[in-house]
Protein backbone atom coordinates (compact mmCIF):
# COMPACT_ATOMS: atom_id res chain seq x y z
CA UNK A 1 0.00 0.00 0.00
CA UNK A 2 1.40 3.39 -0.96
CA UNK A 3 1.91 5.59 2.09
CA UNK A 4 1.14 9.26 2.39
CA UNK A 5 4.09 11.65 2.61
CA UNK A 6 4.75 13.20 6.01
CA UNK A 7 3.93 16.75 7.02
CA UNK A 8 5.81 19.43 5.16
CA UNK A 9 9.19 19.81 6.95
CA UNK A 10 8.68 23.57 7.36
CA UNK A 11 5.52 23.01 9.38
CA UNK A 12 6.16 23.88 13.05
CA UNK A 13 4.77 20.54 14.23
CA UNK A 14 6.18 18.06 11.72
CA UNK A 15 7.59 15.67 14.32
CA UNK A 16 5.33 12.86 15.53
CA UNK A 17 5.65 13.66 19.24
CA UNK A 18 5.19 17.42 18.73
CA UNK A 19 2.20 16.99 16.44
CA UNK A 20 0.51 14.44 18.73
CA UNK A 21 1.17 16.68 21.73
CA UNK A 22 -0.45 19.75 20.16
CA UNK A 23 -3.37 17.68 18.83
CA UNK A 24 -3.97 16.19 22.29
CA UNK A 25 -4.62 19.63 23.83
CA UNK A 26 -8.03 20.09 22.12
CA UNK A 27 -8.77 16.47 23.10
CA UNK A 28 -8.20 17.35 26.76
CA UNK A 29 -10.45 20.42 26.47
CA UNK A 30 -13.31 18.85 24.50
CA UNK A 31 -13.50 15.62 26.48
CA UNK A 32 -13.41 17.68 29.67
CA UNK A 33 -15.78 20.51 28.76
CA UNK A 34 -18.43 18.30 27.10
CA UNK A 35 -18.16 14.62 28.01
CA UNK A 36 -17.15 14.95 31.67
CA UNK A 37 -18.91 18.20 32.53
CA UNK A 38 -22.32 16.66 31.77
CA UNK A 39 -22.39 14.85 35.13
CA UNK A 40 -21.95 18.19 36.92
CA UNK A 41 -24.88 19.72 35.02
CA UNK A 42 -27.40 16.95 35.72
CA UNK A 43 -28.48 17.99 39.24
CA UNK A 44 -28.99 21.74 38.56
CA UNK A 45 -30.75 21.03 35.26
CA UNK A 46 -33.07 18.46 36.85
CA UNK A 47 -33.94 20.99 39.54
CA UNK A 48 -34.49 23.89 37.15
CA UNK A 49 -36.27 22.05 34.33
CA UNK A 50 -38.15 19.52 36.47
CA UNK A 51 -36.61 16.45 34.82
CA UNK A 52 -36.30 12.95 36.26
CA UNK A 53 -32.94 11.18 36.31
CA UNK A 54 -33.94 9.09 33.29
CA UNK A 55 -35.02 12.21 31.39
CA UNK A 56 -31.74 14.02 32.02
CA UNK A 57 -29.75 10.89 31.13
CA UNK A 58 -31.51 10.83 27.76
CA UNK A 59 -29.69 14.05 26.82
CA UNK A 60 -26.31 12.35 27.08
CA UNK A 61 -27.62 9.31 25.22
CA UNK A 62 -28.83 11.52 22.37
CA UNK A 63 -25.39 13.15 22.19
CA UNK A 64 -23.65 9.78 21.90
CA UNK A 65 -26.13 8.64 19.27
CA UNK A 66 -25.58 11.82 17.27
CA UNK A 67 -21.83 11.33 17.56
CA UNK A 68 -22.15 7.83 16.12
CA UNK A 69 -24.44 9.03 13.33
CA UNK A 70 -21.98 11.75 12.29
CA UNK A 71 -18.85 9.59 12.49
CA UNK A 72 -19.26 8.02 9.04
CA UNK A 73 -19.44 11.41 7.29
CA UNK A 74 -16.57 12.80 9.33
CA UNK A 75 -14.44 9.82 8.34
CA UNK A 76 -15.21 10.35 4.65
CA UNK A 77 -14.24 14.03 4.80
CA UNK A 78 -10.99 13.29 6.62
CA UNK A 79 -10.12 10.56 4.13
CA UNK A 80 -10.55 13.14 1.36
CA UNK A 81 -8.03 15.46 3.02
CA UNK A 82 -10.46 17.84 4.74
CA UNK A 83 -9.20 17.17 8.27
CA UNK A 84 -8.40 20.84 8.92
CA UNK A 85 -11.93 22.00 8.06
CA UNK A 86 -13.54 19.10 9.92
CA UNK A 87 -11.77 19.60 13.26
CA UNK A 88 -11.62 23.41 13.20
CA UNK A 89 -15.31 23.71 12.31
CA UNK A 90 -16.00 20.96 14.85
CA UNK A 91 -14.49 23.11 17.60
CA UNK A 92 -16.58 26.09 16.47
CA UNK A 93 -19.63 23.82 16.45
CA UNK A 94 -18.95 22.60 20.02
CA UNK A 95 -18.28 26.14 21.26
CA UNK A 96 -21.55 27.36 19.75
CA UNK A 97 -23.39 24.43 21.33
CA UNK A 98 -22.00 25.15 24.79
CA UNK A 99 -22.99 28.80 24.43
CA UNK A 100 -26.50 27.81 23.35
CA UNK A 101 -26.68 25.41 26.32
CA UNK A 102 -26.36 28.36 28.69
CA UNK A 103 -29.71 29.69 27.43
CA UNK A 104 -31.63 26.39 27.70
CA UNK A 105 -35.05 26.94 29.31
CA UNK A 106 -36.97 23.78 28.35
CA UNK A 107 -36.45 20.03 28.21
CA UNK A 108 -36.70 19.99 24.40
CA UNK A 109 -34.09 22.72 24.08
CA UNK A 110 -31.85 20.68 26.40
CA UNK A 111 -32.21 17.64 24.12
CA UNK A 112 -31.60 19.69 20.96
CA UNK A 113 -28.41 21.17 22.39
CA UNK A 114 -27.01 17.76 23.27
CA UNK A 115 -27.78 16.41 19.79
CA UNK A 116 -25.86 19.43 18.45
CA UNK A 117 -22.96 18.77 20.84
CA UNK A 118 -22.92 15.09 19.86
CA UNK A 119 -22.38 16.02 16.22
CA UNK A 120 -19.54 18.30 17.33
CA UNK A 121 -18.00 15.46 19.32
CA UNK A 122 -17.98 13.32 16.17
CA UNK A 123 -15.71 15.91 14.51
CA UNK A 124 -13.39 16.61 17.45
CA UNK A 125 -12.83 13.59 19.73
CA UNK A 126 -10.60 10.52 19.43
CA UNK A 127 -12.06 8.94 16.28
CA UNK A 128 -11.21 11.82 13.90
CA UNK A 129 -7.94 12.53 15.72
CA UNK A 130 -6.86 8.89 15.35
CA UNK A 131 -7.68 9.06 11.63
CA UNK A 132 -5.60 12.23 11.28
CA UNK A 133 -2.44 10.78 12.87
CA UNK A 134 -2.87 7.55 10.92
CA UNK A 135 -2.86 9.52 7.66
CA UNK A 136 0.08 11.70 8.69
CA UNK A 137 2.27 9.01 10.27
CA UNK A 138 1.33 5.77 8.47
CA UNK A 139 4.51 3.98 9.54
CA UNK A 140 4.16 4.77 13.26
CA UNK A 141 0.50 5.55 13.88
CA UNK A 142 0.22 3.17 16.87
CA UNK A 143 2.81 5.18 18.81
CA UNK A 144 1.18 8.44 17.75
CA UNK A 145 -2.21 7.22 19.00
CA UNK A 146 -0.84 6.21 22.41
CA UNK A 147 0.88 9.60 22.76
CA UNK A 148 -2.32 11.35 21.72
CA UNK A 149 -4.28 9.65 24.52
CA UNK A 150 -1.87 10.73 27.28
CA UNK A 151 -3.13 14.31 27.63
CA UNK A 152 -6.67 13.45 26.58
CA UNK A 153 -6.81 10.93 29.40
CA UNK A 154 -6.43 13.76 31.93
CA UNK A 155 -9.67 15.43 30.84
CA UNK A 156 -11.62 14.32 33.92
CA UNK A 157 -8.69 15.21 36.19
CA UNK A 158 -8.55 18.78 34.89
CA UNK A 159 -12.12 19.65 34.01
CA UNK A 160 -14.23 18.04 36.72
CA UNK A 161 -12.59 20.19 39.44
CA UNK A 162 -12.39 23.21 37.08
CA UNK A 163 -15.99 23.03 35.87
CA UNK A 164 -17.22 22.30 39.39
CA UNK A 165 -15.43 25.39 40.67
CA UNK A 166 -16.84 27.58 37.91
CA UNK A 167 -20.38 26.29 38.49
CA UNK A 168 -20.09 27.03 42.23
CA UNK A 169 -18.65 30.50 41.58
CA UNK A 170 -20.76 31.70 38.65
CA UNK A 171 -23.64 29.26 38.26
CA UNK A 172 -23.95 26.64 35.54
CA UNK A 173 -25.03 29.05 32.80
CA UNK A 174 -22.04 31.37 33.13
CA UNK A 175 -19.70 28.39 33.58
CA UNK A 176 -20.82 27.24 30.12
CA UNK A 177 -19.86 30.65 28.74
CA UNK A 178 -16.28 30.07 29.93
CA UNK A 179 -16.18 26.55 28.47
CA UNK A 180 -17.53 27.86 25.16
CA UNK A 181 -14.86 30.57 25.09
CA UNK A 182 -12.08 27.99 25.42
CA UNK A 183 -13.45 26.10 22.43
CA UNK A 184 -13.86 29.19 20.27
CA UNK A 185 -10.67 31.02 21.23
CA UNK A 186 -8.23 28.12 21.71
CA UNK A 187 -9.37 24.84 20.15
CA UNK A 188 -10.63 26.21 16.82
CA UNK A 189 -7.50 28.35 16.14
CA UNK A 190 -5.23 25.49 17.22
CA UNK A 191 -6.88 23.05 14.83
CA UNK A 192 -6.70 25.64 12.05
CA UNK A 193 -2.96 26.17 12.60
CA UNK A 194 -1.93 22.59 13.30
CA UNK A 195 -3.82 20.77 10.54
CA UNK A 196 -2.60 22.78 7.57
CA UNK A 197 -0.94 20.85 4.76
CA UNK A 198 -3.16 17.77 4.83
CA UNK A 199 -2.40 15.37 2.00
CA UNK A 200 -5.14 14.58 -0.53
CA UNK A 201 -6.75 11.21 -0.54
CA UNK A 202 -4.79 8.47 -2.37
CA UNK A 203 -6.33 7.03 -5.49
CA UNK A 204 -6.89 3.71 -3.75
CA UNK A 205 -8.87 3.04 -0.57
CA UNK A 206 -6.98 3.91 2.61
CA UNK A 207 -7.03 2.17 5.97
CA UNK A 208 -9.85 4.36 7.21
CA UNK A 209 -11.91 4.64 4.02
CA UNK A 210 -15.49 5.01 5.09
CA UNK A 211 -17.47 1.87 4.29
CA UNK A 212 -20.36 1.89 1.88
CA UNK A 213 -22.36 -0.82 0.20
CA UNK A 214 -20.12 -0.88 -2.86
CA UNK A 215 -17.01 -1.25 -0.70
CA UNK A 216 -18.45 -4.25 1.18
CA UNK A 217 -17.24 -6.74 -1.39
CA UNK A 218 -16.91 -10.51 -0.88
CA UNK A 219 -13.30 -9.89 0.25
CA UNK A 220 -14.68 -8.72 3.62
CA UNK A 221 -17.43 -11.28 4.09
CA UNK A 222 -15.11 -14.26 4.75
CA UNK A 223 -13.95 -12.45 7.90
CA UNK A 224 -17.44 -12.01 9.32
CA UNK A 225 -17.14 -15.21 11.33
CA UNK A 226 -17.11 -16.13 15.01
CA UNK A 227 -14.04 -14.07 16.07
CA UNK A 228 -15.50 -10.93 14.47
CA UNK A 229 -18.91 -11.30 16.10
CA UNK A 230 -17.35 -12.12 19.47
CA UNK A 231 -15.16 -9.02 19.25
CA UNK A 232 -18.24 -7.04 18.26
CA UNK A 233 -19.96 -8.24 21.44
CA UNK A 234 -16.87 -7.36 23.49
CA UNK A 235 -16.69 -3.83 22.08
CA UNK A 236 -20.41 -3.12 22.37
CA UNK A 237 -20.60 -4.28 25.99
CA UNK A 238 -17.41 -2.57 27.14
CA UNK A 239 -18.31 0.67 25.38
CA UNK A 240 -21.71 0.61 27.06
CA UNK A 241 -20.12 0.31 30.51
CA UNK A 242 -17.49 3.00 29.99
CA UNK A 243 -20.08 5.35 28.45
CA UNK A 244 -22.72 4.86 31.13
CA UNK A 245 -20.70 5.78 34.20
CA UNK A 246 -19.25 9.25 33.42
CA UNK A 247 -22.68 10.88 33.08
CA UNK A 248 -23.74 9.56 36.51
CA UNK A 249 -20.46 9.59 38.44
CA UNK A 250 -21.02 12.76 40.47
CA UNK A 251 -24.57 11.84 41.45
CA UNK A 252 -23.55 8.29 42.39
CA UNK A 253 -20.89 9.61 44.75
CA UNK A 254 -23.22 12.28 46.10
CA UNK A 255 -25.88 9.73 47.00
CA UNK A 256 -23.26 7.69 48.86
CA UNK A 257 -22.85 10.60 51.26
CA UNK A 258 -19.25 11.37 50.34
CA UNK A 259 -17.93 14.85 50.98
CA UNK A 260 -17.75 17.32 48.08
CA UNK A 261 -13.96 16.94 48.08
CA UNK A 262 -14.25 13.19 47.49
CA UNK A 263 -16.94 13.70 44.85
CA UNK A 264 -14.51 15.77 42.78
CA UNK A 265 -11.31 13.88 43.64
CA UNK A 266 -12.52 10.38 42.70
CA UNK A 267 -13.48 11.00 39.03
CA UNK A 268 -10.53 13.35 38.67
CA UNK A 269 -8.15 10.63 39.85
CA UNK A 270 -9.48 8.21 37.22
CA UNK A 271 -7.89 10.35 34.52
CA UNK A 272 -4.48 10.23 36.19
CA UNK A 273 -4.66 6.46 36.65
CA UNK A 274 -5.68 5.75 33.04
CA UNK A 275 -2.83 7.90 31.72
CA UNK A 276 -0.42 6.08 34.04
CA UNK A 277 -1.66 2.76 32.64
CA UNK A 278 -1.12 3.91 29.05
CA UNK A 279 2.39 5.10 29.90
CA UNK A 280 3.25 1.69 31.41
CA UNK A 281 1.90 -0.04 28.29
CA UNK A 282 3.86 2.33 26.04
CA UNK A 283 7.12 1.57 27.88
CA UNK A 284 6.76 -2.17 28.45
CA UNK A 285 4.58 -3.44 25.60
CA UNK A 286 7.59 -4.90 23.77
CA UNK A 287 8.34 -7.08 26.82
CA UNK A 288 4.83 -8.48 27.32
CA UNK A 289 2.91 -11.09 25.38
CA UNK A 290 0.30 -8.98 23.61
CA UNK A 291 -2.39 -11.67 23.75
CA UNK A 292 -1.96 -12.23 27.47
CA UNK A 293 -2.16 -8.48 28.05
CA UNK A 294 -5.29 -8.21 25.90
CA UNK A 295 -6.86 -11.10 27.82
CA UNK A 296 -6.46 -9.60 31.29
CA UNK A 297 -6.72 -5.85 30.73
CA UNK A 298 -10.57 -5.91 30.43
CA UNK A 299 -10.83 -7.70 33.81
CA UNK A 300 -9.80 -4.48 35.55
CA UNK A 301 -13.19 -2.85 34.89
CA UNK A 302 -15.38 -5.53 36.57
CA UNK A 303 -12.90 -5.65 39.47
CA UNK A 304 -13.43 -1.92 40.01
CA UNK A 305 -17.22 -2.26 39.89
CA UNK A 306 -17.08 -5.23 42.25
CA UNK A 307 -15.20 -3.10 44.78
CA UNK A 308 -18.14 -0.67 44.90
CA UNK A 309 -20.73 -3.44 45.19
CA UNK A 310 -18.90 -5.40 47.89
CA UNK A 311 -17.35 -2.59 49.88
CA UNK A 312 -20.06 0.01 49.39
CA UNK A 313 -19.32 3.48 48.14
CA UNK A 314 -16.90 4.44 50.90
CA UNK A 315 -13.57 6.26 50.53
CA UNK A 316 -11.67 2.95 50.77
CA UNK A 317 -13.80 1.13 48.20
CA UNK A 318 -13.76 4.24 46.01
CA UNK A 319 -9.96 4.23 46.04
CA UNK A 320 -9.90 0.59 44.87
CA UNK A 321 -12.47 1.46 42.21
CA UNK A 322 -10.41 4.41 40.97
CA UNK A 323 -7.30 2.26 40.52
CA UNK A 324 -8.96 -0.66 38.73
CA UNK A 325 -11.50 1.26 36.66
CA UNK A 326 -8.98 3.94 35.70
CA UNK A 327 -6.40 1.41 34.53
CA UNK A 328 -9.04 -0.63 32.72
CA UNK A 329 -10.62 2.35 31.00
CA UNK A 330 -7.27 3.69 29.84
CA UNK A 331 -5.86 0.41 28.57
CA UNK A 332 -9.09 -0.83 26.99
CA UNK A 333 -8.83 2.04 24.50
CA UNK A 334 -5.69 0.39 23.13
CA UNK A 335 -7.16 -3.15 23.22
CA UNK A 336 -10.29 -2.07 21.34
CA UNK A 337 -8.19 -0.21 18.81
CA UNK A 338 -6.00 -3.20 17.92
CA UNK A 339 -8.04 -6.36 18.58
CA UNK A 340 -9.80 -6.42 15.21
CA UNK A 341 -6.46 -6.35 13.37
CA UNK A 342 -4.95 -9.01 15.63
CA UNK A 343 -7.77 -11.53 15.66
CA UNK A 344 -9.74 -10.98 12.46
CA UNK A 345 -7.94 -9.14 9.63
CA UNK A 346 -5.36 -6.37 9.57
CA UNK A 347 -5.92 -5.77 5.86
CA UNK A 348 -9.66 -5.11 6.28
CA UNK A 349 -9.68 -3.43 9.69
CA UNK A 350 -11.18 -0.18 8.41
CA UNK A 351 -14.19 -1.84 6.82
CA UNK A 352 -14.65 -4.27 9.73
CA UNK A 353 -14.70 -1.46 12.28
CA UNK A 354 -17.10 0.39 10.01
CA UNK A 355 -19.55 -2.49 10.26
CA UNK A 356 -19.54 -1.96 14.03
CA UNK A 357 -20.15 1.78 13.84
CA UNK A 358 -23.93 1.66 14.28
CA UNK A 359 -24.16 -1.00 17.03
CA UNK A 360 -21.40 0.69 19.04
CA UNK A 361 -23.13 4.05 18.68
CA UNK A 362 -26.45 2.57 19.81
CA UNK A 363 -24.81 0.87 22.81
CA UNK A 364 -23.05 4.06 23.89
CA UNK A 365 -26.25 6.05 23.46
CA UNK A 366 -28.44 3.57 25.35
CA UNK A 367 -26.08 2.98 28.28
CA UNK A 368 -26.49 6.31 30.18
CA UNK A 369 -30.26 6.06 29.72
CA UNK A 370 -30.32 2.46 30.99
CA UNK A 371 -28.34 3.46 34.07
CA UNK A 372 -30.78 6.33 34.66
CA UNK A 373 -33.79 4.02 34.30
CA UNK A 374 -32.27 1.48 36.72
CA UNK A 375 -31.80 4.19 39.34
CA UNK A 376 -34.43 4.35 42.06
CA UNK A 377 -34.85 6.50 45.17
CA UNK A 378 -34.72 3.42 47.40
CA UNK A 379 -31.85 1.45 45.81
CA UNK A 380 -29.95 4.29 44.16
CA UNK A 381 -27.46 2.98 41.58
CA UNK A 382 -27.12 -0.56 43.01
CA UNK A 383 -29.07 -2.25 40.21
CA UNK A 384 -27.16 -0.23 37.63
CA UNK A 385 -23.81 -1.31 39.09
CA UNK A 386 -24.86 -4.95 38.92
CA UNK A 387 -25.92 -4.46 35.29
CA UNK A 388 -22.52 -2.94 34.42
CA UNK A 389 -20.68 -5.75 36.25
CA UNK A 390 -22.56 -8.43 34.31
CA UNK A 391 -22.05 -6.61 30.99
CA UNK A 392 -18.31 -6.22 31.54
CA UNK A 393 -17.88 -9.88 32.54
CA UNK A 394 -19.79 -11.03 29.46
CA UNK A 395 -17.69 -8.72 27.27
CA UNK A 396 -14.48 -10.11 28.73
CA UNK A 397 -15.68 -13.68 28.09
CA UNK A 398 -16.43 -12.76 24.46
CA UNK A 399 -12.88 -11.47 23.99
CA UNK A 400 -11.42 -14.65 25.49
CA UNK A 401 -13.54 -16.77 23.13
CA UNK A 402 -12.48 -14.67 20.12
CA UNK A 403 -8.82 -15.13 21.08
CA UNK A 404 -9.23 -18.89 21.54
CA UNK A 405 -10.76 -19.31 18.09
CA UNK A 406 -8.45 -16.89 16.24
CA UNK A 407 -5.22 -18.23 17.76
CA UNK A 408 -6.14 -21.92 17.38
CA UNK A 409 -3.71 -23.43 14.85
CA UNK A 410 -3.97 -23.35 11.92
CA UNK A 411 -5.19 -19.74 12.32
CA UNK A 412 -6.07 -18.80 8.75
CA UNK A 413 -4.58 -19.22 5.32
CA UNK A 414 -1.94 -16.69 4.43
CA UNK A 415 -0.78 -14.05 6.86
CA UNK A 416 -4.00 -13.22 8.74
CA UNK A 417 -4.84 -12.57 11.42
CA UNK A 418 -1.75 -10.41 11.82
CA UNK A 419 0.76 -11.50 14.40
CA UNK A 420 1.55 -9.29 17.34
CA UNK A 421 5.00 -8.62 15.91
CA UNK A 422 3.52 -7.02 12.83
CA UNK A 423 1.43 -4.51 14.76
Amino acid sequence: MRTLPPLHPKHPAHHLATFSGWLSLPQLITWGSVFYTFSLLMAPLESELGMTRAASSLGFSLALLAEGAGAWWVGRWIDRGHERAVMALGSLWVGTGLLAHSFVASVWAFYAVWVWLGLGMAATLYTPAFAVVTRRFPQDFRRAIILLTFLGGLASTVFIPLSNDWIERWGWRHALWALAAIQLLLCAPLHTWLLQGAQPRPHHASLHTAPDTRAMTPSVRPHLKAPFWLLALFMVLMMSVTSALPAHMINLLQEAGLSPAWMVAIPAAIGVIQVLGRWVLFVFERHWNVHTANRWIPSLIPLGLLALLVGGITPGAALVFVVFFGLGNGLNTIVKGTAMAQYVSAAHVGQLNGVLGLPVALARAAAPLILGVLWSPHHGYTHGLWWMLCASLLGMAALWAAQAIALRPPVIKGSEPASAASL
